[in-house]
Order: structure tokens, then C-alpha cells, then sequence
């Protein structure tokens, strides 16, 4: 059993959980994602490990109530704990010895699994400018968070109704202008905003690295559900990823994909035919 040991809700929608996962946490890297369950009657979800600490053995996690698993999860309180959580799984996330400036874009959610990829970054000595975007005030998160780390934040709402208005890349966009140069481009949030966000690095000649997070069932390539295709070649995301080339992702086969589970992710509600019980 893995102890919750802080709980904390980030906005309405979106909770932090810090859990006791010692032998992951030993392991654990930027980018990487675990598989949890909260009971023998729950489904398997995936969550990005939004960060870590090996001294104190823990793995943080962060996530939207969405559908019947993340409400369960939701529900639960510290000192409750969980059944299983898997990890650390998929690609850690490889930079050049010899960065010298990054931008990393966290869209919505996505800020959670930036904010790791900032840490790493900035204890590499890499000047990293963090672009984070949301549809209002109401919805941001670990703004104080990545502030210890980026060297320049810059917050984005579609709104405006805080800070800069409009979209990530439209900031992006302005610092590459501006005479910028970076020499990688990390973006991680919604597909139609990764797809634009490597659409602009891509005439610039920015190496850009997407975070691909399709629907997901085991995590061990043997299901083929978060099959992805990359440069006219399958991968899947749980072991080739989940971080690709976005010059080369096929976006709009993606978010094609995704939208055929959209209805079935929200009910989360279907007999499991081997095992004999509603499941979800």
C-alpha cells in the first residue's frame, strides 16, 4: 500500500498528492510517469510524476477530476493510501550536455509535468524561460513553483485575466523575435497547443520535445492503445515516450485518436468482461 501523505487542492479542478513511494522516487526522472490503482475493483490510470524527492521517498502527483477514477482519487485523504503505483515507467527525458537556453511551455495541466523538466533544467545551469498558459486567473497553477527555478516566467490567459493575454505562442513567438535563442523547445500540455507550439520552432529550426500522453491501458507496449505515429513510424508512448520529436509527431492522427474516447473517458462506467464487475 502507498500512504498519501499531503493532499492539497490547487485550483477547483486540480489536486496535488505527495505519496510514499520510496523505491520509486530512488529512481525517478523528468518526464517519466507511474501507473496507479486505488483498489482490486479500480481501473489502471497513468499520471506524469509531477516531482520527487529521494531523501524523503516520495513522488508528488498532480491531476484534474475528470472522470470516475481521478474523482475516486479525489475523494481520498491523507493518511488514506493506495493499492498500487507502478514506476517509475516510459523514457526519462535526455538534454544536451551543452544547452545553454530553453523555453519550456506548460499548457493547462501540462504546467504540472514542466514544472520537473524546469527543475532539471535550471540544476543543469541551463537559462530556462518558462511559458506557462491557461484559460484564466481561476485556473493557474505552481506559478510560486516555477519561479524558484526559471530564469523568466511568463504567464499566459485566454482571457487575460491575468497577466500576459493570449496563448503560449504568442509569447514564444515575441522572445524568438525579440533575438532569443534557444537552443531547445520543451512543450507539454493539449495536443492542438503542441502541435502549434512545434509548427512555429519548426521555422525557426528549434529542436522542440513534446510530451505525448494518449489514452493509455498497461504501459508496457503490449496493448497498443497509446499507439502514436512518429516520422511515418508507429512508437508507443508508454516505452518509446512519452517525450518525441515534435517536428515529427502526425498531431492531427492524435488528436483524431483521443477525441473517439472522449465520451467513454468522462463515463468511465463498463463491465470488464474478464473480470465479472463494473470497473472504471
Amino acid at each position: 500500500m502507498f500512504k498519501i501523505l499531503e493532499k492539497k487542492a490547487l485550483n477547483e479542478q486540480v489536486t496535488r498528492m505527495v505519496i510514499d513511494a520510496p523505491l520509486i522516487a530512488k529512481k525517478a526522472e523528468p518526464g517519466q510517469f507511474i501507473i496507479l490503482r486505488i483498489d482490486e475493483y479500480g481501473e489502471r490510470i497513468p499520471l506524469t510524476i509531477a516531482d520527487y524527492n529521494r531523501e524523503d521517498g516520495t513522488v508528488t502527483i498532480i491531476f484534474q477530476e475528470v472522470g470516475k477514477t481521478t474523482k475516486q482519487l479525489g475523494a481520498l485523504n491523507e493518511g488514506d493510501a493506495l493499492l498500487d503505483f507502478v514506476g517509475p515507467l516510459g523514457m526519462a527525458t535526455e538534454y544536451d550536455r551543452d544547452l545553454k537556453r530553453a523555453a519550456v511551455i506548460g499548457g493547462g495541466l501540462g504546467t504540472a509535468i514542466a514544472y520537473p523538466q524546469i527543475k532539471k533544467l535550471a540544476s543543469m545551469g541551463v537559462e530556462t524561460d518558462a511559458i506557462i498558459g491557461f484559460r484564466n486567473k481561476n485556473l493557474v497553477i505552481l506559478e510560486d513553483e516555477i519561479k524558484e527555478h526559471a530564469s523568466n516566467l511568463f504567464v499566459t490567459t485566454d482571457d487575460g485575466s491575468y497577466s500576459h493575454k493570449g496563448f503560449v505562442t504568442d509569447v514564444l513567438k515575441d522572445q524568438i523575435e525579440s533575438g532569443v535563442k534557444y537552443d531547445l523547445v520543451v512543450a507539454i500540455g493539449p495536443l492542438v497547443m503542441m502541435k502549434f507550439v512545434s509548427k512555429l520552432t519548426k521555422q525557426y529550426g528549434i529542436k522542440t520535445v513534446v510530451s505525448m500522453n494518449p489514452v493509455m491501458i498497461d504501459g508496457t507496449g503490449m496493448c497498443g492503445g497509446c499507439r502514436i505515429t512518429v516520422d511515418g513510424k508507429t512508437k508507443f508512448a508508454c516505452v518509446d515516450g512519452p517525450d518525441f520529436d515534435g517536428h515529427q509527431v502526425d498531431f492531427d492522427e492524435a488528436i483524431r485518436r483521443s477525441a473517439m474516447y472522449k465520451d467513454k473517458e468522462r463515463d468511465a462506467e463498463h463491465y470488464c468482461q474478464l473480470e465479472g464487475m463494473n470497473n472504471g
